[in-house]
């Protein structure tokens, strides 16, 4: 009888525990297998208002947030296309928003194209002057109040400076980023200088480097060469790409460059 005690011991140990476990409150379990429909609504609750809380601020007053199922959904209006990119970039910092859909409108004063192509343009030639401008070649474009922006840019930093200059001026009211930043490269480097040293040390085109926002632009990529710009005559401009295409190291030279007066043609 002794030795059956001891066999039947650990089986009842098991019942015993058994037991303990089936008595225990049921949340307990139902913790492990999801947040019930009330606590996610809850949850819900959290994440929109702290998206709201993001946004109160003067600039967003007339902004609305709704958040469903972690998809953040923004509709009103703004005073600058600024303010609606700004307003998305706030939203994905929330814990929570997986996604957002900007439905703002920019309801500030309206410009036409050509007069905002025309201004845009002006603030993006004196941009970064004094930082390697010579080395940007970054073109505008303008239909409805939406502005492209395209071309190259030497560093990260010059693209984000021509955007955040587009974004906040008046009557822009969506922006398309379309820049190609150029590679980093020791070599393109060096292919700039010498690209640059070529052309502006040549008597007759010397005269590009005194106006800093009308150089002869330079733009390299792995050894390939662009130029952008306006020349005054064709012979500066067969004579850039004739010193260009000189360089040792350049493997090809396109010629964007355009005549005063005159429709532009890429020379190759």
């Amino acid at each position: 009888m002794t030795e059956m005690k001891r066999l039947t011991r650990p089986a009842l140990l098991a019942v015993m525990l058994a037991a303990a476990l089936w008595v225990l409150p049921q949340p307990t379990f139902a913790a492990t297998l999801g947040a019930s429909p009330a606590a996610q609504a809850g949850e819900g609750d959290r994440v929109t208002q702290e998206a709201a809380a993001r946004l109160d601020k003067k600039q967003y007053r007339d902004v609305k947030v709704q958040v469903e199922n972690g998809v953040a959904t923004l509709t009103g209006t703004v005073s600058l296309f600024e303010y609606k990119a700004d307003a998305e970039k706030r939203l994905h910092r929330v814990k929570g928003i997986t996604a957002v859909r900007n439905l703002i409108e920019v309801a500030g004063a309206s410009v036409p194209d050509a007069e905002l192509k025309a201004k845009l343009a002006e603030k993006l030639a004196y941009d970064r002057v004094g930082f390697g401008v010579t080395f940007n070649a970054i073109a505008v474009g303008v239909q409805d109040g939406v502005v492209t922006l395209g071309g190259h840019a030497r560093t990260d930093v010059d693209k984000d400076s021509a955007l955040a200059l587009v974004s906040t001026y008046p009557g822009v009211k969506d922006v398309i980023d379309e820049i190609e930043v150029d590679p980093v490269s020791i070599m393109d480097d060096e292919t700039r200088m010498a690209v640059a040293r070529a052309i502006y040390g040549y008597s007759s085109l010397s005269k590009y480097a005194i106006d800093p926002v009308r150089p002869i632009r330079i733009s390299v990529q792995n050894g390939h060469v662009e130029l952008y710009g306006t020349v005054d005559t064709k012979a500066d401009k067969d004579t850039a790409y004739m010193r260009a295409n000189g360089v040792s190291g350049v493997f090809s030279v396109k010629n964007y460059l355009e005549v005063a007066g005159q429709p532009s043609e890429a020379q190759k």
